[in-house]
């Protein structure tokens, strides 16, 4: 009589357990192990029926939820303080694919060696729910779109495209481009655009956009584009050039000529294209008449900007370079003059950064060597004088006669080396007794008289007295002669 395998009398179950999770959310930083990210998740069940030698795997559906065409796990070794196998209760440690197409509609079941399949798994803190999310997140971070651009713009009427910026293909880490399965959210002024989720995206209207790495639940509003600005433009004389510094501008500074947004610029300076100058911006510090060709995207305008600076220091029939060295006899006089597009101007000259009482013309007269400033409208132009040929004031005695005509010769009053800027009071007087002049530091570059005296019959004398400290005083006379 034969007697009936006991295999035979009992069927062979697999019952999931509820998961302990109610997402997956892999490809972030590990907790406990920096150096790696964070794949392992655990599926308990229960089976009867089933010989010791079988054995289990994890199953993941495709991404729509069907088991017809299954995605198969990674298993991996238990993970700490899982609790040990028996004959009925298993649990497995599994990781997902890294270049899993994320989705909200995955389930989980368990597949025996023998082909026998479990039903989906409950997910954790629902009574029935089968589906949940999955997502590996291949990028972590912020991204570009365009080429790092903060506007495009096209022409009325037609379309721009938007797409993922890749600056390395052939380092994966660079961009979010470089993983073909990921997925997108594309945002109109913070509006999400619906049925967008590629890697670029096609628009025709004007608005600031936007990209945000798709992880659903998992996503992070850090893994996002820059915003860029999308600019409609008819592309019939609308565009413009700006300066930074205003125009006219102060030409010792430099100022950013700004165009009007575009996808592609070819600058000009007085009719001649500038090498290299393909941006949206040019700085200079030139003025001239300078325009931009401007490509829409399609559509075609030029802008313009006739660039002028505040004004401009001329002395000897040239302009004052900024920091230029002018030089001027000992003696003489250099004139310096203003030429300026500014209306109502406002000066102010100062010498050794002192401002020059009274000096608030467009022109100075200067006589002597130095740093002269001048400020013009709020610009702020420099320069310096130097003497070119230099009297000699180191005389071997005390003049007695002085000649102030203005002839740069022998117009003031000039005293030995050892008298002049040094601690020696110097009293002058007139024929009456009365003290006319009086210093104790004498200075010969701008010496006595330091105004005009008039005469006109006789030739007046004038008495001086110098006192060197702890020496004998000099006296004398000073004859002074048309």
């Amino acid at each position: 009589m034969a007697v009936p395998s006991t295999l035979g009398l009992f069927a062979q179950t697999i019952s999931p357990q509820k998961l302990p999770f109610d997402k997956i959310c892999a490809g972030g930083p590990h907790p406990t192990d920096p150096a790696k990210v964070f794949n392992e998740y655990q599926a308990q069940f229960k089976i009867a029926g089933f010989d010791p030698s079988e054995t289990f795997a994890v199953e993941l559906s495709d991404q729509n939820g069907s088991f017809a065409t299954p995605t198969a796990t990674i298993p991996l070794e238990s993970l700490a303080g899982t609790p040990p196998d028996t004959s009925t209760d298993k649990t497995l440690t599994f990781a997902i694919p890294t270049n899993l197409s994320g989705s909200d509609k995955y389930q989980l079941r368990i597949k025996s060696s023998s082909g026998v399949v479990s039903t989906s798994f409950t997910i954790y803190g629902t009574v029935s729910t089968k589906s949940f999310s999955a997502y590996f997140k291949s990028y972590n971070g912020a991204f570009f779109i365009n080429d790092k651009k903060n506007s495009v713009s096209f022409c009325s009427g037609g379309s721009v495209t938007l797409t993922v910026y890749n600056p390395d293909p052939s380092t994966p880490s660079s961009s979010p481009a470089n993983y073909q399965h990921l997925k997108y959210n594309w945002y109109k002024d913070d509006v999400l655009i619906p049925g967008q989720s590629s890697s670029s995206i096609i628009v025709n209207g004007p608005g600031l956009y936007f990209a945000k790495l798709n992880y659903g639940p998992c996503s992070d509003d850090n893994y996002r584009s820059q915003g860029i600005n999308v600019i409609s433009s008819a592309g019939s004389g609308g565009a413009l050039i700006s300066s930074s510094k205003g125009n006219p501008f102060c030409s010792s500074e430099t100022t950013i000529l700004i165009a009007s947004y575009g996808n592609s610029y070819v600058w000009r300076k007085d009719g001649v294209v500038i090498p290299g100058a393909a941006d949206q911006t040019y700085t200079t510090n030139v003025p001239g008449i300078y325009t931009c060709d401007i490509d829409f995207g399609g559509c075609n305008d030029t802008a313009k900007i006739d660039l002028k600076a505040v004004g401009a220091i001329n002395a000897n029939s040239s302009i004052v370079a900024e920091g230029e060295t002018l030089s001027v006899d000992q003696g003489n006089t250099l004139i310096v003059t203003t030429t300026t597009n500014v209306s109502n101007p406002v000066y102010q000259w100062y010498f050794n950064d002192s401002p020059i009482p009274g000096a608030v013309q467009s022109a100075l007269d200067i006589t002597l060597a130095g740093n002269y400033k001048l400020t013009l409208s709020g610009c702020v132009f420099s320069f310096k004088v130097k003497y070119s040929s230099v009297i000699n004031y180191n005389v071997p005695k005390i003049s007695n006669v002085v000649s102030p005509n203005n002839d740069g010769n022998n117009d003031s009053w000039i005293v030995p080396d050892i008298y002049s800027n040094t601690n020696t009071h110097v009293t002058i007087l007139s024929s009456l007794g009365e003290i006319v002049f009086e210093t104790d530091n004498y200075d010969n570059y701008n010496g006595w008289p330091q105004s005009d005296i008039e005469f006109k019959n006789f030739n007046p004398v004038f008495y001086y007295i110098i006192a060197p400290n702890g020496d004998s005083a000099k006296k004398g006379s000073i004859t002074l002669l048309k």
